[in-house]
């Protein structure tokens, strides 16, 4: 018999935080964070993580566990966050995932490709280029020698055309090429059921992300990047550093561009990542959509996960 697992998905600024408490109050349940940038300690303002009194009320796991410096993959991830299921059933409790990064949820629900492991000279050499000559022009070579994931990626999705061109660099072979070889596993024991936090307006949507974003600039968000920048070994070619709204504070400390340019483009970069974040979830039509904008949010997921999990 399978085991439900909830996937409490949505955009950035969605909501997910308040809706994982108001379950909370009802079951008890455990929380795995699904997300590539909350797992660095000392990054706490940008990345929204919980409040040490949302940590205390209900347990938050895979929170803090690597330092900016290091790495952390969706391998790793899977491997985590399967151990951490069970653990929690074993415990009696309920994991409850929830978060942003869509391609950990990927890679717990339908498993990993055997991609070449990442290589930190390699992306730092990248990104060097890309400070040179743009991303746009990476992208564009890029299509010289994988024309299917040039057409797929954006010229500025920086990210995601760092891998490709590291995998290819790496291993002489297109990303593509890798992706149709490969032979994903899954977990045949979980059934996983995704309740999205979705906006009915794009826009308000779009206003709540600049003034959550203000709100962390007044909260010393620029402090908290400023000791990270103090730091010699950290770098833009890490993950770490590539966070929204980290990066281009980090722009403006290195002196290219001013605060006011940089908040308003860690702005426009948030509402990319969540145009991204909604184009995967659309992809899933079984999903449970809740309206995140919706004054009663919280609830609502309460009442749309009621019937996969037993009372409290």
């Amino acid at each position: 018999m399978k085991k439900n697992i909830i996937c409490l998905a949505g955009p950035t600024a969605a909501g997910k935080s308040a809706a994982t408490l108001a379950l909370a109050q009802r079951w008890p349940i455990e929380i795995i964070i699904v997300d590539s940038a909350t797992i660095y300690r000392g990054m706490d303002i940008g990345t929204a993580k919980p409040s040490r009194a949302e940590q205390a009320f209900v347990p938050h796991h895979l929170l803090d566990i690597r330092d900016p410096a290091q790495s952390y993959s969706a391998a790793e991830f899977q491997q985590d966050a399967t151990a951490l299921i069970r653990d929690i059933t074993v415990r009696g409790k309920i994991p409850l995932l929830c978060g942003g990064t869509m391609l950990y949820y990927k890679a717990l629900r339908e498993g990993l490709n055997d991609l070449p492991a990442a290589d930190a000279a390699v992306r730092m050499q990248i990104d060097l280029e890309a400070q040179i000559s743009g991303w746009p022009e990476l992208h564009r070579q890029l299509a010289d020698y994988d024309p299917i994931t040039a057409a797929r990626l954006a010229p500025n999705d920086s990210q995601r055309l760092q891998r490709a061109i590291e995998i290819y660099r790496i291993s002489g072979r297109p990303m593509s090429a890798w992706l149709a070889d490969a032979r994903p596993q899954q977990d045949s024991e979980l059934e996983f059921i995704t309740v999205s936090l979705e906006p009915s307006d794009r826009l308000a949507l779009h206003a709540r992300i600049a003034g959550r974003y203000q709100t962390m600039i007044n909260d010393g968000l620029l402090r908290e990047v400023q000791a990270l920048h103090q730091r010699s070994e950290l770098h833009t070619g890490l993950p770490s550093v590539r966070c929204v709204g980290y990066r281009q504070l980090w722009d403006y400390l290195d002196g290219k561009i001013d605060l006011s340019a940089a908040v308003e483009q860690a702005i426009a970069a948030t509402r990319q990542l969540a145009k991204r974040q909604l184009t995967w979830l659309r992809s899933e039509p079984q999903r449970h959509i809740i309206d995140c904008l919706s004054p009663d949010a919280a609830m609502r997921a309460v009442d749309t996960i009621a019937p996969f999990w037993p009372k409290k």
